[in-house]
């Protein structure tokens, strides 16, 4: 009976009606407002997440850009080492003497010099340089090491002698340089001054100073 005159009072008031239908749960809005804000964190994260992403993708491109435009004649400058190899040992090859005394030789001598030098110019002028390793410490990112030599005149670890010059380019090692290190040199030097008798003290002036009379008879 309750039912149906509901039903009539509906019936009755249709506007009413509509209202009821329209209403929402009252635990609707706040179920819904946390799912949103839900929704909202994770596209924020999503986003920062792709920008993010984005920012490193680009770095790494301008990077792959850069180290391509750097060192993209990198096998073809390897491969042409070997002249600028000959041309040292041609000049290396003539006694010392023999071109003062052969104008000739001489001639020669100084073409192939000069070939060298613009050789190296047109290496530095692509980024491209010798390394200057005698005398040098001995640096295994550039260095290779041969052999070893025993000369107390120089620290240990120097560069001695170069069998091969290496070259870089920009800030890579194109080839390392075969080198001859020295041995022994700082560590005889310490050893002469562990072995060095140890100094007098500033009163002790005669062998048979004052400490002696205390304790002889």
């Amino acid at each position: 009976m309750t039912d149906e005159k509901k039903t009539a009072a509906e019936a009755n008031d249709p506007g009413r009606a509509e209202e009821q239908k329209l209403a929402p749960d009252s635990g609707k809005p706040a179920n819904d407002a946390g799912a949103l804000e839900a929704q909202v964190g994770d596209l924020t994260d999503r986003l920062l997440r792709a920008h993010a992403e984005m920012d490193n993708l680009r770095k790494r491109t301008e990077r792959d850009k850069t180290d391509i435009a750097k060192y993209a004649i990198s096998k073809f400058a390897r491969e042409i080492l070997a002249i600028g190899d000959n041309l040292q040992r041609a000049i290396a090859a003539v006694p010392p003497g023999a071109a003062e005394a052969d104008p000739a030789l001489k001639s020669l001598i100084d073409g192939v010099a000069m070939t060298e030098r613009e050789f190296l110019n047109v290496l530095a002028r692509n980024g491209v340089q010798r390394i200057d390793s005698e005398g040098e410490p001995f640096d295994p990112h550039r260095h290779q090491a041969m052999t070893e030599v025993h000369d107390p005149n120089v620290a240990a670890g120097t560069v001695v002698q170069v069998f091969q010059p290496g070259y870089i380019i920009e800030d890579r090692v194109l080839r390392p340089a075969m080198v001859v290190v020295a041995k022994g040199g700082a560590k005889k030097a310490k050893e002469e001054d562990a072995a060095a008798p140890p100094a007098k003290a500033a009163n002790d002036d005669t062998p048979g100073g004052e400490g002696d009379a205390n304790h002889n008879p």
